[in-house]
């Protein structure tokens, strides 16, 4: 409750400086979204769904509202109800924050934040702003977006103008708590196996990017690494019987990524690293130890045949270099996607994933025969903005 009340608080912040204008000069705008998707696969269940009979299971609607009371003041909140099969089935807080920018050089925001690291994190949220149904997992989890999106605390951001040979310069540069909920992606095999966290992992985040805009129009490279110190929460097994503690050791995010867009060309690669250890413990008992070293990288690209018709492709990459040879130890993602806009207010997404490996989004209760080492996903959604 108190991780509401910090957004709440962002917003009660602007609003009292607002406080004496009508409604009409805080330029008050109200915006949202809401999809529903089918997933079907060959062999494997896959993101907690039923996906090898077809699934309905993926529903989502988005609304937010934001308020400018003057033109260096923005103040918002985004909601969210989501299902994914297991996943969610819950209305959740995006984002709530308060967003004070006094000049191009200078900005803050505050409360709920997005974190601004990597090339996509901060549009994540956004279905309508991409051409995919699924951004590659390997580095945007869609069973993990609520953990990964935002955090509690601060961003401060800016942009240098370097001359017309140099292009410009911006910065981000966070601070704060990140919350991994108890019901997020990364514990669901944990959760099936009996290892309960009724209160999630929490702990404190920084970290900082860099987005150099190059004299090459359209041309965008950049940089972000994001710091977490150590996380330590309750655990429980057995119904509760047993209390213990599992600990994640502090880690470093590093992303370098790059973007082209020019006419109706979209060209995007990235690479990121998540080195992460840590132990599971109980009292009377041999500590578990946890070392992950997942290597993740993409490459996509999407070409505008039409005024409503896009088409895209990507190659995703994911592979846990502490892991076991196997398939458990990566996954290797194809993806052939289309879009077609009927109007500025509907659209609908077709894509076919051609995955090897079983590193990513999948879970043993739903494939109580093993998994098996490839899959073939087709995904279906159609979507309704305003």
């Amino acid at each position: 409750m108190n991780r509401w009340l910090i957004g709440a608080l962002a917003l009660a912040l602007g609003c009292t400086t607002a406080k004496a204008q009508s409604l009409d000069d805080l330029n008050i705008q109200i915006h949202g979204y809401a999809t529903q998707g089918f997933l079907y696969t060959t062999q494997n269940n896959i993101l907690t769904t039923s996906s090898s009979n077809g699934s309905p299971a993926w529903t989502e609607a988005v609304v937010n509202i934001t308020a400018q009371p003057n033109p260096k003041l923005r103040i918002g909140v985004q909601g969210r109800y989501f299902l994914l099969g297991n996943y969610g089935n819950a209305i959740t807080l995006d984002w709530a924050a308060a967003d004070y920018k006094p000049d191009e050089r200078f900005g803050i925001r505050f409360g709920k934040v997005k974190t601004p690291s990597g090339l996509l994190n901060e549009i994540q949220d956004i279905d309508p702003s991409y051409i995919w149904s699924l951004l590659p997992q390997g580095i945007y989890p869609i069973n993990s977006r609520n953990s990964v999106l935002a955090h509690y605390g601060g961003v401060v951001y800016g942009t240098f103008n370097l001359g017309s040979s140099l292009g410009k310069l911006e910065y981000r540069g966070w601070g704060g708590e990140r919350v991994i909920g108890t019901d997020d992606g990364y514990f669901v095999n944990q959760k099936e196996a009996g290892l309960n966290l009724p209160n999630g992992l929490s702990g404190v985040t920084i970290g900082g990017a860099i987005h150099w805009k190059t004299p090459l129009p359209g041309l965008m490279i950049g940089a972000s690494n994001g710091k977490d110190q150590q996380w330590s929460s309750t655990l429980t097994t057995g119904g509760g019987a047993l209390t213990g503690a599992e600990t994640l050791n502090p880690f470093n995010l590093p992303s370098y990524f790059g973007r082209y867009e020019k006419d109706k060309v979209m060209l995007a690669g990235e690479w990121t690293r998540l080195p992460v250890s840590g132990a599971i413990t109980f009292a009377g008992l041999p500590a578990s130890y946890v070392h992950i070293d997942q290597r993740s990288w993409y490459l996509m690209g999407s070409y505008k045949l039409t005024d409503k018709f896009t088409l895209g492709l990507y190659n995703s990459q994911a592979v846990d270099h502490r892991a076991a040879l196997g398939p458990a130890r990566f996954s290797k993602d194809w993806t052939v996607s289309g879009r077609y806009d009927f109007n500025q207010f509907l659209y609908a997404k077709a894509e076919q994933h051609f995955i090897d490996g079983t590193a990513i989004g999948y879970d043993t209760s739903l494939n109580p025969k093993g998994l098996q080492p490839d899959t073939r996903l087709t995904v279906l959604k159609v979507g309704v903005s305003f």
